[in-house]
């Protein structure tokens, strides 16, 4: 009887044929390898169109423009965030009465999450870089995340029991004001000058006014302690963080970005908001209390979450790279303008 074939031939003939083709086992390529290819392939048209804004804002052409093309900006910056506001404060006055769930850290808490989950997404896809968690620049984004915190679950608290239509819409109009004195206090290098100051407090005055003789529909007991408590620590929070942000980006051999700061934010603030809800005695109801079987309370729920997220994207980033007047008008345009169309 003739010995056979040794093991290993036998093996290398077999291989072939138990190797299943590219892309059988998932039925077709992976899209997320597509999307992320693709993404990458794009990335030097990126930096040729950053790099060709750079060189026209530097260029004798474009220097004079900088002022009408930031303004422009800034107007935009601006209605985006109007628009949010408004489809934010229909689907909750829709959400919140109808599933009675009035969990206001938990919800604030979910949103940081969502931000943290976007912002990691567009930097594994390469879009946006981001450095590690730094000890040291959370300990000086300490203050403002704090503060950002507690007023994001006043706000919510306040918009789930007011609907917006008690002390707590009277009292943000008069967060431009308080930036610009905490610029002044905090000694901040683009503190606004002062005929900007006179005319953020002649319009702040007079919409409060207006809003005040026309009269209060409804005004919560908690809202008195509430509302200015959440307009102190607001205009603290964009104060603080412009001047930690202008510190780090001054400083000599600094590499950190914008995103870096705005990242750092958020890590400080998902601890923040997490301790909270531990600590709050509806927190831990917050998970039981939801009717994650209604596809309706989902939807509302994301997109809470999600225009949430980009209205707390503009203005933080705004206040990070602009300024915290700038930042506290895009947050109030909307009811500090609303009193003048009654006229």
């Amino acid at each position: 009887m003739s010995p056979g074939p040794p093991l290993e031939g036998v093996m290398d003939q077999l291989t072939p044929l138990l190797t299943p083709p590219p892309g059988s086992r998932t039925g077709g390529p992976d899209p997320w390898d597509t999307v992320r290819t693709t993404l990458v392939s794009e990335r030097p048209r990126w930096r040729r169109c950053v790099s060709a804004l750079r060189r026209f804002s530097s260029s004798p052409v474009g220097k004079p423009l900088l002022p009408a093309l930031g303004i422009i900006a800034i107007l935009v910056v601006t209605v985006l965030y109007i628009l949010a506001d408004k489809l934010r404060c229909f689907v909750a006055n829709i959400f919140v009465p109808q599933y009675h769930y009035p969990y206001a850290a938990p919800l604030c808490f979910a949103q940081v999450l969502v931000s943290l989950l976007a912002l990691q997404l567009l930097h594994t896809l390469g879009l946006v870089p981001l450095k590690p968690y730094s000890l040291s620049l959370g300990e000086r984004l300490l203050v403002p995340s704090i503060c950002d915190s507690v007023q994001a679950v006043l706000s919510m608290w306040a918009q789930a029991e007011s609907s917006h239509s008690g002390l707590y819409p009277l009292t943000i109009r008069l967060l431009p004001l308080l930036s610009v004195g905490w610029c002044h206090a905090l000694g901040l290098a683009g503190s606004p000058p002062l005929h900007v100051t006179g005319l953020v407090t002649v319009v702040t005055v007079t919409s409060v006014t207006i809003t005040a003789s026309l009269g209060l529909s409804r005004v919560e007991p908690l809202e008195g302690v509430y509302a200015p408590l959440a307009l102190l620590l607001h205009s603290l929070s964009l104060a603080w963080m412009a001047k930690a942000a202008e510190v780090e980006l001054r400083r000599p051999g600094s590499r950190v970005s914008t995103f870096d700061l705005y990242f750092t934010l958020l890590v400080n603030q998902s601890l923040i908001l997490g301790f909270l809800c531990l600590l709050h005695p509806k927190g831990p109801q917050a998970l039981g209390g939801a009717s994650w079987h209604s596809l309706l309370f989902i939807g509302y729920l994301l997109a809470i979450l999600l225009l949430g997220m980009v209205q707390h994207f503009l203005v933080d980033v705004t206040a990070l790279r602009l300024s915290p007047l700038v930042a506290a008008l895009i947050h109030t345009a909307r009811t500090l303008v609303q009193p003048f169309y009654r006229f």
